[in-house]
């Protein structure tokens, strides 16, 4: 299997602001900057809960060619449910997105959506299936900021410097309204760890969703204020995705996210 390290994590969604009420945050783009090229990747990831129970097999591939670089996730739940997301974005001098495209359906998730994102064109467009089972489709322009993190949050994670003390992006969220919010990321803490007798460093970095205003101060009363999450690191010269525990999508429960070993091996 090759490394990892170059593995971005589609699941942006696991931060989505949860109600209407909670409005967005009025602050400038901070684009990350790009500290080594992405490239061609291959591997496995495995899905569960926190008490351990395996819930999907994922795959993640990554294509680069140039500055632009396809990234392609998917976890199969094993009560057939689908989680499938492909992202398109550049990697000139500072990361960009150009393009993400996210499925999500099955009794895994409490609402069945499908959105796509134009990021130069600021062309937003979900279509999501209501409680009768009814086809919707929602269709809206907006002037997107260009450090839209849809589809990259695993990628600018690795890219931070982890003395940083803070970075701030945006997200594209669908409650199934598109709306922008603000993303803290922040260092949480260093940890050792081992593989076999050799000794890694890594860093917890913790992602806020950021609500301002009355709204912030109201969000945790109504239960509405997304939970945080967690993204493990590998550091040195070669940043690779270790861990990640959050929820997929909102409301929803907390599961974690781990490297695997195909069957067979």
């Amino acid at each position: 299997m090759t490394n990892l390290g170059h593995f971005r994590f589609g699941a942006v969604a696991v931060l989505l602001v949860c109600a209407a009420i909670l409005q967005t945050v009025p602050l400038g783009a901070e684009q990350v900057r790009v500290r080594h090229m992405e490239g061609l990747m291959h591997g496995f990831l495995a899905l569960r809960s926190l008490d351990g129970k395996r819930l999907a097999d994922g795959e993640m591939t990554q294509i680069a060619e140039g500055d632009r670089v396809t990234s392609h996730l998917i976890f199969r739940f094993r009560d057939g449910s689908l989680y499938d997301e492909t992202t398109i974005f550049s990697q000139r001098g500072a990361f960009r997105l150009l393009t993400d495209h996210l499925v999500q359906r099955g009794p895994s998730f409490k609402q069945p959506m499908e959105t796509s994102i134009e990021a130069s064109s600021g062309q937003v467009t979900v279509r999501y299936w209501d409680h009768d089972g009814k086809e919707k489709t929602l269709k809206e322009r907006r002037d997107l900021p260009s450090d839209v993190a849809n589809g990259l949050l695993f990628t600018l994670v690795k890219h931070i410097q982890p003395n940083v003390a803070q970075t701030t992006v945006s997200l594209v969220a669908t409650t199934p309204k598109p709306r922008v919010v603000k993303l803290e990321i922040l260092p949480e803490g260093e940890k050792a760890v081992t593989s076999g007798n050799t000794k890694h460093e890594t860093v917890r970095y913790v992602v806020k969703v950021k609500i301002g205003g009355v709204a912030g101060l109201v969000a945790p009363l109504l239960k509405k204020q997304p939970p945080d999450t967690h993204v493990w690191v590998l550091t040195g010269n070669a940043p690779a995705f270790v861990k990640f525990e959050g929820p997929l999508y909102a409301d929803g429960p907390v599961w974690r996210i781990e490297l695997a070993t195909p069957a067979g091996f």
